[in-house]
């Protein structure tokens, strides 16, 4: 896939542009969005990324456009998986609604810049050495097997998380106890200390750090592109602010979410093993010979994913709502 400086210069300006116009239109002004207006900007959002899909179908052939909507659609479903945590965030802190939008939004732009960087660090190691792609597959298989061990606790791993990284924030800066406003800083007996938004903005980036560990192995196993893999999380994390109030209601009911992607990142951690097994230049690994193993099409992958997403997300909604009518039932 040949991708000249010039386009990846107007897809990066073009990605900027959008955070720009969601910042001065959006979030400089503190509100808490309408259900109408998060619907609205959310579905344009998305339609934004199947629109660039079908340019990239377009302009460099059905397999990249296949591979792209593949990494799309995890890259998103790992990010509902990050609104969860979001929602523990800010209710932690007991952030103001009002002021939500301006943490998400940074959140979000510190998340694309830590994934950029980990795209171009592993870009250049599959570029030089093919055996990264068994650390992947097995970093991948080990994350899998921690999200299944945490599903339906995942409230519980966060909160320990948190409680330690702002233990060390304190140790380090003068913390105020309460919000002056947006601002990340106040006046707090004559000297200058942290509010709980920066606290929050910093749980919010280190959990974004942590996810990116996880996301960008993930979509190497589907495409070794580094543009679709860029483009794929740019467009994932755009409109991840409005889908957080969207279906913030909804995120509880989710609750066999983090089972389905511990299948989904299981699954593509086999799927790049196998592929490092058929790349294989390992000399202890069948004499450093390419072993004979069969790959996964991508075809193969966004079945698994997409079947794996609709059966999570409808068993979910079931079991929450069985739930909600026993405890109704009861109360009668």
């Amino acid at each position: 896939m040949a991708v000249s400086l010039q386009v990846w210069v107007i897809t990066c300006v073009v990605i900027l542009g959008l955070f720009v116009f969601d910042f001065f239109a959006h979030v400089r002004v503190p509100h808490e969005p309408t259900f109408r207006e998060s619907a609205g900007w959310s579905a344009f959002y998305i339609g934004l990324a199947i629109a660039f899909g079908f340019v990239v179908w377009g302009y460099w052939g059905g397999q990249y456009g296949a591979e792209y909507f593949a990494g799309y659609v995890t890259e998103k479903a790992l990010s509902v998986d990050n609104l969860f945590v979001f929602t523990v965030i800010m209710a932690s802190f007991a952030v103001p609604r009002k002021y939500q939008q301006k943490l998400l939004l940074l959140g979000i732009v510190m998340a694309l810049v830590m994934r950029a960087g980990f795209i171009a660090v592993g870009a250049a190691a599959i570029s030089a050495f093919s055996w990264v792609f068994y650390i992947f597959g097995i970093f991948l298989i080990l994350t899998a097997l921690k999200l299944a061990r945490e599903s339906g606790h995942e409230r519980e791993a966060e909160e320990e998380r948190e409680s330690r990284l702002v233990k060390l924030v304190r140790r380090f800066v003068p913390v105020s106890d309460d919000y002056d406003e947006d601002r990340f800083t106040t006046r707090l007996g004559g000297r200058r200390a942290a509010t709980p938004m920066l606290l929050a903005l910093v749980a919010i980036g280190f959990t974004d750090l942590l996810f990116a560990l996880d996301s960008i192995p993930a979509i190497y196993g589907l495409t070794e592109e580094p543009y679709i893999v860029f483009a794929a999380n740019a467009f994932a994390l755009m409109g991840l602010r409005q889908l957080y109030f969207l279906i913030g209601g909804l995120l509880d009911r989710l609750v066999y979410l983090s089972a389905g992607l511990a299948i989904i990142l299981g699954f593509i951690g086999v799927k790049l093993v196998l592929h490092a097994l058929h790349k294989n230049s390992l000399p202890f690994v069948n004499g450093g010979r390419y072993v004979d193993v069969p790959e996964i099409s991508t075809g193969l992958s966004m079945g698994v994913i997409g079947t794996v997403l609709v059966v999570t997300t409808v068993a979910s909604l079931v079991r929450t709502r069985s739930r909600r009518d026993s405890a109704g039932e009861r109360i009668e």
